[in-house]
């Protein structure tokens, strides 16, 4: 959370939506554990966030989809053989801007985040239950994308964004 979380964020703004990256408001990451307990840390943090920024009443729909970029981040996206004690290979991140808020999910994987028989889809036990997911994701927020990191970060991002009321 700081000021220098610009430079930080440049790799991630790239493949966001064409919004004027000197005009974020407020930004705020946090590292998530390569555990399930990191879904509630993740809620939390969410919740501290938005009561900063005076958004708390998009708090449900927000941390609803948050929970669901986390889980399929940490279901699969993670090697299995992640150590538990190695630096936590997922982040979230918080942006804002005047009227968009942007929440985006940082994991290790290159692949694709679609609900069409990719890793997100196939896992025999939980299909139905990992592309409802992405069909969450896709209703409760304005637009969602993903795009692989460039340079020395590897792996991918995948956000979600959703517009705010004029105040």
């Amino acid at each position: 959370m700081g000021t220098n979380g610009s430079t930080m964020l440049e790799p991630l703004r790239q493949g966001l939506p064409p919004i004027d990256p000197s005009a974020v408001s407020g930004s705020a990451s946090c590292a998530l554990p390569p555990r399930y307990e990191a879904v509630r840390g993740a809620r939390k943090f969410t919740q501290s966030t938005l009561d900063q920024w005076g958004l708390d009443e998009r708090f449900d729909d927000v941390a609803l989809v948050v929970s669901e970029l986390v889980t399929n981040a940490l279901r699969h996206a993670l090697p299995a053989d992640t150590p538990r004690d190695q630096d936590p290979p997922v982040r979230l991140h918080l942006m804002r801007w005047t009227s968009r808020l942007v929440c985006a999910v940082r994991d290790p994987s290159d692949q694709s985040p679609a609900t069409d028989g990719t890793p997100y889809s196939t896992e025999t036990n939980s299909s139905a239950e990992s592309g409802r997911g992405l069909f969450l994701v896709d209703s409760f927020s304005d637009s969602w994308g993903w795009h692989p990191l460039a340079g020395r970060l590897s792996g991918k991002v995948v956000w979600a964004l959703f517009r705010l009321q004029d105040k």
